[in-house]
């Protein structure tokens, strides 16, 4: 892989704020109003959940843009008041409200999510979607997640082709199924590609709602599937924009190493601190100044 395409690749984790991360990859003693400012010296992007629980205050806002380098990135997941409780209807003061609150974040905001939830199924749902896609404005760039499998159709595929929507190339595969290579539908229906490695999510919580396990280290490897999707995103490479690969804690159970090991079967470095690195030794070399 040469550079040019390398830099249209950003790997980084769903998320930064995590307590089983400390002293695992944040320094032991850094406060946890530094995590971004220090998780940004490494990763070139991030996915923001808490995006999802509710629309942030321009403080916020103003605060993740003025402790991250000028070159990184955010995509943030639309918030759940729009995709879970108005399921995309009649919610275009939601949606306004939301990119208003956004806005400070200025060119560093590059994808809005979109995951709708497992019950939003095309029977019903599609002239809502039509209509909702029809509403987003055109000076953001979306991404949607489909987690009902009605939605595998050419028709949806060329409805997101219309309005440039990208279809989220999402894996949850089962731990039982971690040794396979993932197939699934994977259609590319803009000008980037949106990868979310996300695991399996019955890996979390036992019976009682108590955590399984710690993710401060590599609990379980899935090493067919990051060669399989490193291939997928090569293959594309040519033909899109820019790559956005993220990674959360259940798919490997330590998310900074899998960005790691994705990143080299993608054929470049992407370090780590190690427990010893100081939490104001600088790191912002490490990044490609990259501009996507």
């Amino acid at each position: 892989m040469n550079l040019t395409d390398q830099q249209k690749i950003r790997v980084g984790t769903c998320a930064w704020s995590f307590e089983d991360w400390r002293g695992a990859f944040y320094p032991p003693d850094l406060p946890e109003f530094r995590w971004l400012e220090f998780y940004a010296r490494w990763f070139p992007a991030v996915e923001m959940d808490s995006t999802f629980h509710a629309a942030p205050t321009q403080e916020n806002v103003r605060r993740w843009v003025e402790c991250t380098p000028p070159n990184f990135r955010f995509a943030c997941k639309l918030a759940r008041q729009i995709t879970h409780v108005c399921r995309l209807r009649d919610c275009s003061a939601e949606l306004s409200s939301f990119l208003h609150a956004l806005e400070p974040l200025g060119p560093k905001l590059r994808v809005i999510l979109i995951q709708l939830p497992p019950s939003f199924g095309p029977r019903d749902g599609r002239p809502i979607l039509r209509k909702f896609l029809g509403q987003l404005p055109r000076d953001f760039r979306f991404a949607i997640e489909f987690r009902h499998a009605g939605w595998h159709r050419p028709q949806i595929i060329r409805l997101l082709e219309k309005f440039g929507i990208c279809w989220v190339w999402a894996d949850t595969t089962g731990l039982d199924e971690r040794n396979l290579a993932p197939y699934e539908f994977l259609p590319r229906t803009a000008d980037f590609l949106y990868v979310r490695l996300l695991g399996d999510y019955a890996t979390k919580y036992d019976a009682a709602g108590r955590h399984l396990h710690h993710y401060g280290k590599l609990l379980w490897k899935r090493e067919n599937a990051l060669e399989s999707w490193s291939l997928r995103i090569e293959r594309h490479l040519e033909e899109v924009r820019s790559v956005w690969a993220f990674v959360g804690n259940h798919f490997e159970g330590f998310a900074p190493e899998t960005c790691q090991r994705l990143a080299q079967r993608l054929g470049f470095a992407l370090p780590l601190p190690s427990q010893t690195e100081g939490a104001l030794s600088p790191a912002g070399d490490s990044q490609l100044d990259l501009q996507l």
